[in-house]
Formats: structure tokens, C-alpha cells, sequence
């Protein structure tokens, strides 16, 4: 089988859905019941997945791929990712504001003056908004949200996007710091429990 040289994560195998070999699916495209429509998936050792049926059920979908015929075949795929080429997703049917995940790795996080903080090396989803992942040398990885005020231009060409570093929470605001605080020593509690002096 060949390697694909960009995979885009489509879909995960989860447990066996009756006896005719059907699994439940998780499916990452847009509309869960499309998942076919992007060609032939592949597991990451090589095998290659072309899909017969599917339908949709409450938060999966129903998929029935051809040479799996019985429930122990089906079993045996749970967990597996399923995975296209990148050059099979069409890109004229994005929106100008929408991107595919895998089209944001790698780009460098820059503010308007031009100062790094990194690397976009992932983008997750926790269920409140999606997060792109910064590295960058000698720093730590910083998750940043993906929104209009926090990432304020995407240039996929130049392999940047530009990002306000104060609504990213990358900076801090001078306005929030208490200026009456910078230089007052806290008290000190004591060791017998009772107050400082």
C-alpha cells in the first residue's frame, strides 16, 4: 500500500454495531454521513478502507466497509483512524473564514511587529471553541483560542498568521496590574496560626 504523503484524520473506528460486520464510526467531516465521499480511507499501516453503507445514528454514524462481513472482523477495528490525502478535500467549498486543521499546522504565529511566539503545531477542540497549540525554542507549548480578536489574520501563502498576543492571553494586560501593589511586601502569617503583624 502507499504511504500518504499529507493524511488528514477523517474518522475513528469504534465498537461493532450488530452482526453483519457494520462498526460505529466517529466522523471529523462537516456532515458526519459524507465521510464517503472524500475517496478510499487508510489506516496508518496501510490498509485501505472503501465504504459500502452509511447511515446516521445519534452521535456516530453506521459503516459498513467492504471485506468486513462478520462482528469479529468488526471488533477487531476498533480504535482504528482512518485517514485521507489532503489533495482529496476540495477547497473551493470552504468559506472564506473556514480552514481545514491540517492547513494551520505549521504556520508562524507573528503580532504586528512582527515578534514570534511560535509555531502552530495543533489544534484541539475541548467542546468551548477550537485552541491552536504554539511552540516555538525555548518555550513552553501555549494554547491560545481561535478567534477573531486572538488570531486576527490567517495568510496561508506566506505561512503566518497574525495574532494579537494580548487577546491570545500570551501577554499581560499593563492595565489589569494594581499599581498601589508593585513594591508593598505581603504580611507574613505566623507560625502559631495567629494574624500577621
Amino acid at each position: 500500500m502507499n504511504k500518504l504523503e499529507n493524511p488528514i484524520l477523517m474518522a475513528t473506528i469504534g465498537a461493532a454495531q450488530g452482526l453483519r460486520g457494520e462498526v460505529r464510526v466517529k466522523s471529523y467531516t462537516d456532515d458526519p454521513a459524507a465521510i464517503g465521499d472524500y475517496g478510499h480511507l487508510y489506516a496508518e499501516d496501510g490498509r485501505v478502507f472503501e465504504i459500502l453503507e452509511v447511515r446516521e445514528a445519534k452521535t456516530v454514524v453506521i459503516v459498513r466497509f467492504r471485506g468486513v462481513n462478520d462482528r469479529n472482523a468488526a471488533e477487531s477495528l476498533n480504535g482504528l483512524e482512518l485517514f485521507v490525502e489532503r489533495d482529496n478535500l476540495p477547497d473551493d467549498e470552504l468559506d472564506e473564514d473556514e480552514f481545514f486543521y491540517a492547513d494551520l499546522e505549521g504556520l508562524e504565529a507573528v503580532d504586528a511587529e512582527g515578534k514570534s511566539y511560535g509555531t502552530v503545531t495543533a489544534v484541539f477542540d475541548f467542546g468551548a471553541g477550537d485552541l491552536l497549540e504554539l511552540k516555538g525554542p525555548g518555550r513552553r507549548p501555549a494554547l491560545i483560542p481561535f478567534s477573531e480578536t486572538a488570531v486576527l489574520e490567517i495568510d496561508l501563502d506566506a505561512g503566518k498568521i497574525l495574532i494579537d498576543p494580548q487577546a491570545a492571553g500570551l501577554i499581560e494586560d499593563p492595565n489589569d496590574r494594581d499599581p498601589t501593589a508593585v513594591g508593598k511586601r505581603q504580611p507574613k502569617p505566623r507560625r502559631d496560626g495567629g494574624k500577621a503583624e
